[in-house]
Order: structure tokens, then C-alpha cells, then sequence
């Protein structure tokens, strides 16, 4: 009996992650990546797994997928260290939300009700109790909650570890290989064209992340309404004596920001939300936002060396919820419009859409996320 041959398209965290599960059922499996895998929107993400901190009212639903993936990120991050022997420097010791004004402070208060609610495990913190934990924290920080069990782990560490534990497990990764379009016959998907050359496939997974609606062939019923959403982030270089070693998202009246402590000593403050189309430009006025959204509550950011900024395009459907499984052509699958979770949705997008391709079976858990939803 022949090897399914599938081919995806796309070659950050969903597309590699799905790849990764084929190959190691046995499936012969095809990732083609437009430039370099994982240089896109997973290069320039921060790494955050955070579904409390994401957690809203109004996102029960898209909430409930992050904390599902949640659970499964530990065995997830295990496997793929086993099969890369490459770390993803897992980082498990939860995430600070602080205010820096009584504004911010009534707003997280309203947030920590809500979790408490939910039975999420969510702990209030005094201004003085969050400095206990982070001591360089301003004194005009006047409360937080704590997340145990928010973490996070090394986005470009990930990225070279999927690339290579899929290939060991005997996929084929090709990298500066645009997919033009893809193939369908009779509402059955035959393979995808590549330079001008047809590749028959039983199987194809698009994850292209902000390209995913812009193959040929795909009609308007099976295409994904994905657009860019622009983020711009910076790295600095802590000194040797830490001054930050949880993951923080600072709120006040007036600022918004999140960083990042890496295992490395670098530290990464995002990010802007900007719908400006396929634009990763850098600008001024965005680096001063975040830096003096971060400087408000961790002052000591002042005079860390700055040593790279850039701009990544995150993948939002039109709902904001990510597009995964099956559709309406025989063989074709969705795997992309994660926006601002795609590291978090990680291995749910992995296990359940590889799941979908060799068995023809959809789980509870993807079911709700279905191309089909915008249709009607």
C-alpha cells in the first residue's frame, strides 16, 4: 500500500507543525515554503503562551482553544526536543499583568473577577507584592495578577527545531519555493503547481499564513479571508544581573506593552497592532510607544543596548479565530489565520489537522474553527 503524499504549503510553526505529525505517522510529506521556513510571522512572534492574559468575555470560545492547546504544550515541546535534540527553553514560571495607574488597576481587577469566575488560577498581587517578585518594577505599578500557568518558549529555537525534526523524520523541506496555486479537479484536490509544474498530491494543507487566500485555483468557497496585521517588536540585551525574569504585560491609562526576559538575557517589548496591509516597516514613532510604555514600569530599560527591531505580518481571519480542517474540496485542508496565537495554537493546529488528513476526521476541538463557518 502506497504512502499518503502530502504536500503543505507554508513553513512557519502550523505548517511545519503539521508536517512534523504527518511524517511521524508514516505519510509522505512535502512542505514548500515560500522563502525561509519560519522567517515570517513565527520568526517574529515572542513566544508568549498565555490564554489566561488572552482571556476575554466576549472570546470564551477562542479562549477555550488556547487553553486546550495549553495542556498540550509541555508533551508537544518534549516530543519536539526529543526528535530535534535542538531546546525550546520552555519557561514555566508564569506571567505578570500589572497597572501602572488606578485606571489600568480597575480594568485588571475586572479580568481577575472574571477568571475567578472560570476557576482559572489567577492570583491578585498589591503593587508591593509584584515588586517582591520583580524588584526593578516601578513604584508607580499599583497592582497585578499572576498567571502560573501562562508561559512561554524560544519562537526561533522552535522554528529550527520543527524544520529539523521534520526532516528527520523523513519529510521533504523546500525552502525559496513559491506555490503559485493549487489543483483541483471535480471539487477534488489533485496536487499544486510550483514554477509551472504540476505536483500531484492526495492531500494538500494550506498554512500560509497572510498568503493563504492568494493561491490559484482556490474559488471563493474554499478561500481563506485572511489578512496581514502588522506588528512591530524590539529586542534589548539585559545585563548580567537580570532585571526582569517573568513575562510582563504592563497596562496604564495611556500605554500598552509585553516583555519578554529569554533564556539568552535578551529581552523583546511588543508589539503594535497596525492593519496597514503587507507593510514591515520599522517606524520611530512605534519604538518610542513601546519603549515608553515599558520605560513607565520598568524604568532600569534605559539603558539596555538595543540590539534588533523588526515587523512581523500576523495572519487574522475575519472573525479573528484561526480557519483549521477540512473544507469543501475532497483533500484539501485549512491550517492558518491564527493572528496574535499561533504559537499558543500550536500543537492543537498540528495534532487535529494532521488528525483530519489521515483519517478524514474531524475533532470536537477544531470542529467550531471550519472554513465553512464564514459561509453562512
Amino acid at each position: 500500500m502506497s504512502r499518503q503524499r502530502v504536500i503543505v504549503i507554508g513553513g512557519g510553526v502550523c505548517g511545519l507543525g503539521v508536517g512534523w505529525k504527518l511524517a511521524a505517522a508514516g505519510a509522505d510529506v512535502t512542505v514548500f515554503d515560500r522563502g525561509k521556513a519560519g522567517r515570517e510571522s513565527t520568526w517574529a512572534a515572542a513566544g508568549m503562551l498565555c490564554p489566561q492574559m488572552e482571556l476575554r468575555p466576549q472570546e470564551e470560545d477562542i479562549s477555550a482553544l488556547g487553553l486546550e492547546s495549553m495542556k498540550r504544550w509541555r508533551a508537544f515541546a518534549a516530543d519536539l526536543e526529543a526528535d530535534s535534540d535542538i531546546p525550546l527553553h520552555y519557561r514555566d514560571e508564569g506571567t505578570l499583568f500589572i497597572s501602572a495607574d488606578q485606571d489600568a488597576a480597575e480594568q485588571l481587577r475586572f479580568l481577575h473577577d472574571h477568571q475567578i469566575e472560570l476557576g482559572m488560577p489567577v492570583e491578585w498581587l498589591s503593587g508591593a507584592e509584584v515588586r517582591e517578585r520583580e524588584p526593578y518594577i516601578s513604584h508607580n505599578v499599583v497592582a497585578g495578577l499572576v498567571c502560573l500557568d501562562d508561559h512561554h518558549i524560544d519562537c526561533r529555537g522552535m522554528t529550527r527545531a520543527l524544520a529539523e525534526a521534520f526532516v528527520r523524520r523523513g519529510g521533504d523541506l523546500r525552502e525559496d519555493a513559491p506555490v503559485d496555486g493549487v489543483v483541483v479537479d471535480d471539487a477534488r484536490l489533485t496536487g499544486v503547481r510550483v514554477n509551472g509544474e504540476v505536483i500531484p498530491a492526495d492531500a494538500v494543507v494550506v498554512a500560509a499564513g497572510t498568503w493563504s487566500g492568494m493561491l490559484d485555483g482556490l474559488g471563493g468557497d474554499v478561500k481563506p479571508p485572511v489578512r496581514p496585521v502588522k506588528g512591530q517588536m524590539l529586542m534589548l540585551r539585559q545585563p548580567d544581573e537580570r532585571i526582569l525574569s517573568h513575562c510582563i504585560w504592563a497596562r496604564s491609562s495611556r500605554d500598552f506593552c509585553y516583555m519578554v526576559p529569554k533564556a539568552d538575557g535578551t529581552l523583546l517589548i511588543g508589539a503594535t497592532v497596525e492593519e496597514v496591509g503587507y507593510n514591515k516597516d520599522v517606524t520611530a514613532g512605534a519604538v518610542l510607544d513601546m519603549l515608553r510604555a515599558a520605560w513607565g514600569v520598568l524604568p532600569s530599560v534605559y539603558d539596555l543596548p538595543i540590539i534588533e527591531t523588526w515587523a512581523g505580518l500576523r495572519p487574522a481571519s475575519r472573525d479573528g479565530a484561526p480557519v483549521l480542517g477540512a473544507t469543501d474540496v475532497d483533500g484539501l485542508f485549512m491550517a492558518t489565520g491564527h493572528f496574535r496565537n499561533g504559537i499558543l495554537f500550536a500543537p492543537v493546529t498540528a495534532e487535529d489537522v494532521a488528525h483530519a488528513v489521515l483519517t478524514g476526521e474531524t475533532t470536537a476541538t477544531i470542529a467550531p474553527y471550519g472554513l465553512g463557518r464564514f459561509a453562512a
